[in-house]
Formats: structure tokens, C-alpha cells, sequence
């Protein structure tokens, strides 16, 4: 733990000629929210440089370099050099030096949050075709944290302050969904969801509503039977193990007409089922939260948008929300662990700072 009792947040660049760093000196560029908590960027004070140079409103900032996490600064905005002193960048453009330098960035981050050099991680945006021709072997942030962190599952919980939700299958061809759907694999991602929303998100016995993968819901089996010979026997078996989840709902219905908001998280089947009407109704402060892992780790719900890399055009409210979410995750999580210890009443008042729920405030 940071010797000033406040949390040390590791931010990782994402591919550097994307908007990663723009998103980042933007989120820090108020130096009361410095107050909060204590960012360490991994990347390049070179580049991270650059980038300021592309921001005119930004003047200076109180920037830190160093080369261990260990040697962060209150106050500042620690640099930890992570990357070889000829790094360059070309705003807009994917290229195979920028996707190395975000897996360097990641792969330094992780190592840290794995050692308690850190305790919490955001992950800036990568560019996932750039990195696998790097000898990257997954599919996204998603996937490398669940095997670096050793973990049988996880899922991506999308969250933002109007709804959360978790998706079955991830990253994968849409070809590849109705075969990758199972009953074990709903009712695995029905118990991360239900174990995260009551130990991260202070929701105690939380509602789940689970999506259908059919048109209609399958309509009886005219449409596919994957709602009767897969996801109902699985909704009726988290029942059985105390789960609170109903459905499945036909996705067309259930957020035309805001059902959503019935239920404290949604499960979809698959990606874009999930994520494009979640994008819709929380794209500029919704927050990528991996749900399952062992530490809090969050990132902007967007991608690298080349196009407005270096042009001044970004905007920091997602990766400004990632970073306080992840704060608000881990003092929930640690106040749901003295609570499940019956250890409440020892925290000090220090202790009892860090783990209170609720969004840090600038004055």
C-alpha cells in the first residue's frame, strides 16, 4: 500500500498511436484529482510528452519518471518508463512498434498489480489485430488477464451508472456463438455476476435478467431451440443454488422498452448483443470492468479511434470514469471482506476511508 494511504493507480498507455494517451492526460489534467489517488502510466514519459504538446489547453502538468512503481510520488503523475528510449509514434496509424509497446506496457502493469506494487489497474485501449501480429495470443485484455491471474472464468461487466452487463461468449466469430453457449457456461457466468455485484457493487441478493439468443426467443422452437434445450435449464438451475435470474427475454423488447431498469444487471449471449445497446445508453461514461479476477481491473469502453489520435478530439470522460470506478471497486470489495470477517469494527479511520463505496469527489 502507497506510504500516503491513497491508492496507486496503474494506467497502461494502450497502443500509442491511438488516443490512449490524450484520454489519459485529459482524465489526470486537474491536479485536484491528483488528491485522490496516485497514477502510475505505464508507457513513455517521451510519448506521453508528445501528447501534451497535441493538448494547447494543457499548460504542465507534475509529471514523475521513474522506473519502479515502488518510487511513485504523491501528488504526481508517475511515469514509469517501461519502453526503450528510441520509441517514436505516428498518431492515426496501426503499426507493429505501437502494439509492441502496449504489450510491454501491459504485460510490466500486470507483473506490478500481481506483486501489490499496485493496486488497481486500467487498461488503456489496444488495437487487437496489431498486437496478435505480434505474437499477442489473445483475443483481448479479457482473455491474458484470466490466464496471467490463473483463474477457471471471468467475464466482461460493462457498467456505468444507468446499467450492467455481462456477456456469455466474448471475443469471438459470430459464426461461433450458438456452439459455444452451454448450460455450465451461462451458469458460470450467472455466479461471477452475482458474487461481483454483491462484493464489488454493494447489490445484496442482486436481479439478473438473461437475454434469449433467438429472434422472438426462439418462439416456441420455430426460430431455434437454444432457449429451451440450453438457456432455461440453465436460469432454472441458478435458481436452484439461490441466483435471482429470470428469462430469457427477447433483446429487442427488453431494452426498447427499458426492462433493463428492472433488473440490477443484464446478461447477454454475445458481444454485440450486449454492447451495442449498451454503448447506446452509456457510451461516453461506461466502464469495461472484468468481473472474476483476484484484483480490480477496469478500461474505457472504447478503442483506439485512430481518426481522432493526435487531432485534439478525444474525449477523457470513459477513462476518467474507468479510473473511479476501479477506486470505487476496490474500496467496496476490501469493506465486503472485513464484513464477511466480522472485522468492521477494527478499521482504523484510515482503513475505513479507503474501503467507503461511493465515487471520490473533487472539491
Amino acid at each position: 500500500m502507497p506510504r500516503d494511504n491513497k491508492l496507486l493507480v496503474g494506467i497502461t498507455q494502450g497502443d500509442s498511436n491511438g488516443i490512449g494517451y490524450e484520454v489519459i492526460i485529459k482524465a489526470l489534467s486537474d491536479e485536484r484529482i491528483l488528491d485522490q489517488f496516485t497514477p502510475v502510466v505505464y508507457g513513455s514519459p517521451k510519448l506521453f510528452g508528445f501528447y501534451c504538446k497535441t493538448i494547447p489547453e494543457i499548460e504542465s502538468l507534475p509529471v514523475n519518471t521513474i522506473t519502479s512503481a515502488a518510487d511513485a510520488l504523491p501528488k504526481k503523475i508517475n511515469i514509469l518508463n517501461c519502453l526503450p528510449d528510441n520509441v517514436f509514434c505516428e498518431p492515426g496509424a496501426a503499426m507493429p512498434d505501437a502494439a509492441q509497446a502496449a504489450i510491454k506496457a501491459l504485460e510490466a502493469a500486470v507483473t506490478d498489480v500481481k506483486e501489490g506494487l499496485i493496486d488497481v489497474l486500467v487498461t488503456g485501449p489496444i488495437n487487437k489485430k496489431s498486437m496478435s501480429g505480434q505474437g499477442f495470443q489473445f483475443p483481448g485484455h479479457t482473455e491474458y488477464l484470466q490466464s496471467r491471474f490463473g483463474v477457471k472464468d471471468v467475464t466482461m461487466l460493462m457498467i456505468s451508472d444507468r446499467i450492467k452487463l455481462g456477456v456469455v461468449t466474448g471475443h469471438i466469430p459470430l459464426k461461433d456463438v450458438p456452439s459455444r453457449i452451454t448450460e455450465e457456461k451461462i451458469l458460470s457466468k450467472l455466479r461471477l455476476m452475482k458474487a461481483s455485484l454483491e462484493s464489488d457493487f454493494s447489490i445484496d441478493n442482486p436481479t439478473i435478467g438473461v437475454l434469449s439468443l433467438n429472434p422472438h426467443s426462439g418462439d416456441g422452437g420455430l426460430l431455434g431451440d437454444e432457449e429451451q434445450k440450453v438457456i432455461i435449464p440453465a436460469i432454472r438451475r441458478a435458481g436452484e443454488e439461490g441466483i435471482q435470474a429470470f428469462g430469457p427475454f427477447s433483446p429487442d423488447g427488453y431494452f426498447g422498452l427499458g426492462n433493463y431498469q428492472n433488473f440490477d444487471a443484464t446478461l447477454a449471449m454475445y458481444h454485440d448483443q450486449g454492447l451495442s445497446p449498451f454503448k447506446t445508453i452509456a457510451f461516453s461514461d461506461g466502464v469495461n470492468y472484468t468481473a472474476g479476477l483476484p484484483i480490480v481491473r477496469t478500461s474505457p469502453d472504447h478503442g483506439t479511434a485512430f481518426e481522432l489520435a493526435g487531432r485534439d478530439m478525444a474525449d477523457a470522460t470513459s477513462m476518467r470514469a474507468a479510473i473511479f470506478s476501479a477506486i470505487d471497486i476496490y474500496r467496496r470489495r476490501e469493506a465486503h471482506k472485513r464484513l464477511l470477517e466480522g472485522k468492521m469494527e477494527d478499521l482504523t479511520p484510515v482503513e475505513e476511508e479507503r474501503t467507503r463505496p461511493g465515487r471520490p469527489q473533487i472539491a
